[in-house]
């Protein structure tokens, strides 16, 4: 590894440990607390009058105060830091001397000693030993913090390089505090999902990652190959196919929480791969799923935040039930001034949306132009919204209307300016299925590479019989950003797909 020059000297006091005696990352850690339990000790010890008591903490070291023949030290562990109060009488004159020539900012110690409060009030580690679990070679970005005369703390020197931020994400969560608590909540609110789901009887399954045919949705998937087999696989776009097969199996209420992977473009609000929830409930239709939709992510809301309202993008949202609903229609129309139902055919319809001043391509179908249309509203749709009734066109597995057959049962729900999620009332009919994706063949062959490809063995389960159904799919990522109140789906990532650096 090629180190630069604060690398070399940090290296260099790693030698320096070394040839102490003392190993630079040994084996185990002998921690007894963690920073909350170790305060939590010391003030039911000091409320009853107590012994201090004497504990083992260990944690990263996130500040270093050296002062003659005392040192002061914060560290830093998952549950909060705590400040260690290092005196030569306490640890020696040769462990103090060690300390400040050896440990640096981001060092892995274990500390042992009695628990006290210093004469600022602090509860403090009056430490014995001092141990080096870990060394950083490598200087964390940690921020400064300057406290005013008015007590605001004002932080300088801070990890804001936003790249970097991502590409360096555990740099990133090792000095900021609130980027650790953003998937801290997102953890909690997958939980919440999950909760919610198995109290009301659904069942959680896995489907296959890897598929000889992909579904579900409008995507062009990733391919890949299977070398013992000899056989061309996709990375799944949507779980929708295998869980409606297991509702002909007799299961009826199934639901995943997993990865889909589409191979499009990157914007604040896509990635290729992202986390998806979708769910499947025998004998109900889209007003069952709109009623499960509210209750479930309100519910989710309540447990993760403890309140239905939620900051994003400085307007608050309110996700109390019964949410707004109106039709695909109603909504363009009065976003846009067109009536998309009086233009059948896409050139009618592109020559009208120009007129009005919106982009059409050429090259788009009727339904990719009113999907466009819809674009153009999503922005205002702030408060949660259930956008329902979507021409057939772009909706290849859901069922007609039973009173206009060029639209379906389906809705897309939009919170906070964005599509969040989608549901239909489920085509159960396998020869109408069969035509769909006949007609989307057609569409594949004209080099429409979203289009659906035909599922023979779909259809066969199909075939003995799927009961009536209603199903929805949920952007994960995407509701972690409303509840964290933040605006790129990179920030509610771990690990978000980048550029090549170069």
């Amino acid at each position: 590894m090629e180190l630069n020059e604060l690398e070399q000297q940090r290296l260099e006091k790693m030698n320096r440990l070394q040839e102490a005696g003392y190993s630079p990352y040994p084996h185990r850690s002998h921690r007894s607390h963690t920073v909350q339990a170790a305060l939590a000790d010391f003030e039911a010890a000091e409320k009853a009058a107590l012994d201090s008591p004497v504990v083992t903490i260990a944690g990263r070291i996130i500040s270093i105060r050296v002062m003659g023949k005392v040192a002061f030290a914060h560290i830093e562990d998952g549950s909060g830091k705590l400040q260690l109060f290092l005196r030569q009488n306490e640890l020696g004159e040769e462990a103090l001397a060690l300390f400040k020539k050896v440990f640096d900012l981001g060092d892995f110690v274990e500390a042992h000693g009695v628990l006290m409060r210093t004469r600022t009030g602090e509860i403090s580690l009056q430490a014995h030993t001092v141990t080096m679990l870990a060394k950083a070679i490598t200087p964390l970005p940690i921020p400064k913090e300057y406290e005013g005369q008015d007590g605001q703390l004002t932080r300088y020197s801070a990890f804001s390089d936003v790249e970097e931020r991502f590409r360096q994400r555990y740099a990133d969560l090792a000095v900021n505090a609130e980027v650790r608590e953003i998937f801290r909540t997102r953890s909690r609110m997958i939980s919440a999902l999950r909760t919610w789901l198995d109290e009301h009887e659904y069942l959680e399954v896995e489907t296959p990652v890897l598929q000889p045919i992909y579904g579900g949705a409008a995507a062009r998937p990733f391919t890949t190959y299977h070398n013992q087999l000899k056989q061309q696989l996709y990375l799944r776009i949507s779980f929708e196919l295998y869980l409606k097969r297991l509702l002909v199996g007799m299961y009826e209420r199934v639901y995943e929480i997993g990865r889909d992977f589409r191979n499009e473009g990157v914007s604040y609000k896509h990635n290729p791969e992202f986390t998806q929830l979708e769910l499947y409930c025998a004998y109900t239709d889209l007003q069952g799923m709109m009623e499960t939709t509210e209750q479930m992510i309100a519910y989710t809301a309540q447990h993760v935040l403890g309140t239905y309202e939620i900051p994003f993008k400085g307007q608050l949202i309110n996700l109390t039930p019964p949410w707004r609903r109106i039709k695909l229609r109603d909504i363009i129309l009065t976003g846009t001034g067109i009536d998309y139902t009086i233009f059948p055919d896409a050139e009618s319809l592109r020559t009208v949306m120009r007129q009005r001043g919106y982009d059409a391509a050429s090259t788009a179908s009727w339904g990719h132009l009113v999907d466009n249309l819809l674009s153009e509203v999503e922005p205002s749709l702030i408060q949660p919204t259930f956008v329902y009734d979507y021409p057939i066109e772009i909706s290849p597995l859901a069922k007609q209307k039973s009173d206009d057959p060029t639209h379906v049962e389906r809705f897309e729900l939009f919170i906070g300016g964005m599509e969040t999620g989608n549901a239909f009332t489920e085509l159960n009919d396998p020869f109408e299925q069969e035509k769909r994706f006949v007609s989307m063949g057609t569409e594949q062959a004209d080099e429409d590479d979203e289009s659906h490809p035909m599922d023979e063995d779909y259809l066969r389960a199909m075939k003995y019989g799927m009961p009536p159904n209603g199903g929805f799919g949920l952007g994960i990522d995407r509701l972690a950003m409303l509840l964290t109140d933040k605006h790129s789906i990179r920030e509610v990532l771990l690990y978000p797909h980048l550029r090549a650096k170069e």
